[in-house]
């Protein structure tokens, strides 16, 4: 069990990494290689070209399918877990329940927060706001990679007002499953939960003809209702979906230097007499329960022209669209609805459908000791949002439709493969339209700007340390929520319409160093070790108005508060023939800049280790990770929690002979001890000892 605070054993775990790093030999080179285990060597995409996560002057992790086979995830949570400085929010549980929380910034309680962070699927921008409700609703089953870049510096390449940072996922290829010398593959996987009798089905077909490539895969879940360590039931957690994904890709071009890309992806959930209040828990039960329906569509068509003749020329057209539609009906406490602050027990549709074309070149211009890139792009979006009831529309939930051009630089210049500067700028120019609801309370077109530079840097002291840092501005206009909200007096005083709101700004700086070494402990073997330490200040704020009884009317929103969020990352991975160990550390601070008090969307410092081992000969590898949050007292009551640890353990077997070949076996128990705890972010208990199972069989021919 975890001691009353665990300070004292991450400071252990903290300084015995940095001793190994310190002692041991350094390596002639880098080699890192794609060790299934060692994270800070994978690749990374979305920082502009294609680089090393160790050797990219930004904190950015990325999971890969075999995490993800591994995690067995049904929630956004269990998706970010171990990642450090991200994680959920909202429910613990709940299917359509959770948001995400990067560095403090993120939270479902919080109208409009998501706005703070960028989320794409195979880069198509996607967004979903609606108080009470998640964010994210697609089948994690769908995607084979997850990249989580974290800070204002995101804001690039994925759009101005990442305050918090970027989540990108990337949808499953049909050459991600047909081996070498075939041409086609079937793959059959089944899973189950113990947690909620929760049962999955699911098939994938994908093929190679000639110079194209497709790949159809259809998923089917259904489960009960989940409990806590305590045996109590969750409520709202039992769910059914469907999900697929269609993806083509087409390789054109004399020298093979083109592809055209199609993917559409959908997934549908339906939840009887769930909770209305999706995030809340027991602590929204008063709005009762509802039946939901979700769907979740994305369709991208991307074009990429590598141009191998021109080096000033890599091309990449992309037209996307996206639409997260959501159904409310039969409330159970749809008596009440009425127009006001009832209608949210009304039958309603909330939707955002969002249309973007981006054009990127990446032109070459190395030249001498210098290796040098330059990424330009503009990018086209509209986004339509819709909400409308058997009483009209929301006036809390205008509708109206928002449009950005923007336009975005990004050099990569490294000089004799040790010093490497990244500058970067984007300019978005945002027009925001009002549904005819609000334009009749007043509101009218807003245009605004938003400026967002940067400036990183990476130096290489030798061939195991590194140095680097970086400075960054995002700002972050206003959405269609912010602009047009209104309300009509109650027991409270009337909200207005916010026309006059400014944008938000945040400067970031970021300071860090990296360790790598190799033949620590047997021939082969790697430590690779990466920390960082960031401070964000926001300005200008935007959060909802006071209201005193018997007060004026207010705007819904204003510029009311300032912020400064600072703190410090460790991402370490040690990886060997026979065995492996990582560890994953954030601490995240912050203050009001009105009050001086913690902001609620703070998490609690945490730790995640993992220790492992490999059995090569029969491709088994096996591990155990425990979980280590402190207590922490925020603003709010609600996202202030005592100390809490848990336990996983891990199993997967993959034999590469014989009649079992193409077989893959996940095994994993969570909270092992059955531990009651709650998440500070999360306002539910977290999920009690669930046993999960995944076997996957993969023909070829």
């Amino acid at each position: 069990m975890l001691p009353r605070r665990p300070t004292a054993l991450r400071g252990q775990l903290l300084l015995s990494t940095f001793a190994i790093a310190l002692i041991a030999s350094p390596a002639a080179a880098q080699d890192t290689g794609d060790g299934v285990f060692q994270m800070l060597g994978r690749i990374i995409f979305g920082t502009g070209t294609a680089k090393v996560a160790i050797d990219t002057p930004q904190a950015v992790t990325v999971k890969e399918q075999a995490d993800l086979d591994r995690a067995q995830p049904n929630t956004a949570g269990d998706v970010l877990k171990g990642i450090p400085g991200a994680q959920a929010t909202g429910s613990s549980a709940r299917p359509l329940g959770q948001a995400f929380n990067i560095r403090g910034i993120g939270n479902t309680e919080q109208t409009a927060s998501e706005a703070r962070i960028a989320v794409s699927v195979d880069g198509a921008p996607k967004f979903f706001e609606q108080y009470r409700l998640g964010s994210f609703f697609g089948d994690f089953e769908l995607f084979k990679r997850v990249e989580v870049l974290r800070g204002p510096a995101s804001s690039t390449l994925y759009g101005a007002g990442a305050i918090g940072g970027a989540i990108a996922f990337t949808t499953k290829d049909a050459a991600d499953f047909i081996p070498e010398g075939k041409t086609t593959t079937l793959r059959f996987k089944t899973g189950y939960n113990s947690n909620g009798d929760t049962k999955k089905l699911g098939v994938i077909f994908a093929t190679k003809q000639g110079n194209a490539e497709y790949l159809g895969a259809l998923n089917y879940s259904t489960g009960g209702e989940i409990k806590d360590g305590s045996g109590t039931v969750l409520p709202g957690t039992a769910h059914e979906s469907t999900s697929g994904l269609l993806k083509g890709k087409w390789t054109l071009g004399q020298d093979d230097d083109q592809s055209v890309t199609l993917a559409l992806s959908r997934t549908d959930t339906d939840l009887d007499d769930a909770l209305v209040a999706q995030t809340g828990g027991a602590a929204a039960a008063f709005f009762g329960t509802a039946d939901i329906h979700s769907i979740d569509d994305t369709v991208s068509l991307t074009w990429n022209n590598a141009y191998s003749a021109n080096p000033l020329l890599d091309l990449t057209v992309q037209l996307s669209y996206t639409n997260t539609n959501v159904d409310k009906s039969n409330f159970s406490l749809g008596s009440a609805c009425a127009p006001g602050r009832n209608q949210v027990l009304c039958d309603g549709e909330f939707g955002y459908a969002t249309t973007t074309l981006k054009v990127e070149n990446t032109a070459d211009l190395s030249t001498g000791a210098w290796t040098n890139y330059l990424t330009t792009g503009v990018q086209f979006s509209s986004q339509k949002r819709s909400a409308t009831s058997t009483v009209g529309s929301y006036l809390f939930h205008p509708e109206g439709t928002d449009r950005k051009i923007g336009l975005y630089a990004q050099g990569e210049f490294t000089y004799q493969e040790r010093l490497t500067l990244i500058p970067g700028i984007r300019i978005d120019f945002g027009d925001v339209t009002p549904g005819a609801g609000a334009r009749a309370l007043g509101a009218d077109d807003v245009s605004d700007t938003a400026i967002s530079p940067k400036l990183a840097a990476m130096y290489k002291l030798n061939d195991s340390f590194s140095v680097f840092g970086s400075i960054a501005r995002t700002e972050r206009l206003p959405n269609l929520d912010e602009r047009y909200s209104s309300e009509a007096a109650s027991s409270l005083p009337e909200r207005l319409i916010s026309p006059d709101l400014k944008k938000e700004k945040a400067d970031s700086i970021e300071l860090g160093f990296t360790v790598q070494r190799q033949n620590l402990l047997s021939d082969g073997d790697s430590l690779q070790l990466k920390v960082t330490a960031f401070h964000n200040d926001v300005t200008n704020m935007i959060a909802t108005t006071p209201r005193l009884a018997g007060g004026p009317a207010v705007p819904y929103f204003s510029n009311i508060a300032s912020a400064e969020l600072w703190g410090a990352e460790l991402e370490a991975g040690y990886d060997s023939e026979f065995w492996f160990a990582n560890l994953a550390y954030s601490n995240v601070r912050s203050k009001d800049g009105t009050t001086g008090l913690t902001l609620a969307d703070t998490p609690a410092e945490n730790v995640a280790l993992t220790l492992g081992g490999k059995l090569p000969a029969q491709n088994v590898s096996f591990g155990w990770t425990g979980y280590y949050y402190d207590d922490i007292t925020t603003s709010s009551a609600t996202t202030s929690a005592p100390h809490y640890d848990t336990h996983d353990l891990f199993v997967k077997w993959s034999p590469q002979e014989g009649v079992l070949q193409g077989l893959d076996v996940n095994f994993a128990v969570e909270n092992m001890f059955d531990k009651t705890y709650r998440n500070n972010l999360a306002l539910d208990n977290g999920v009690g000892r669930n046993y999960k199972l995944s076997v996957a069989k993969s023909v070829s021919w």
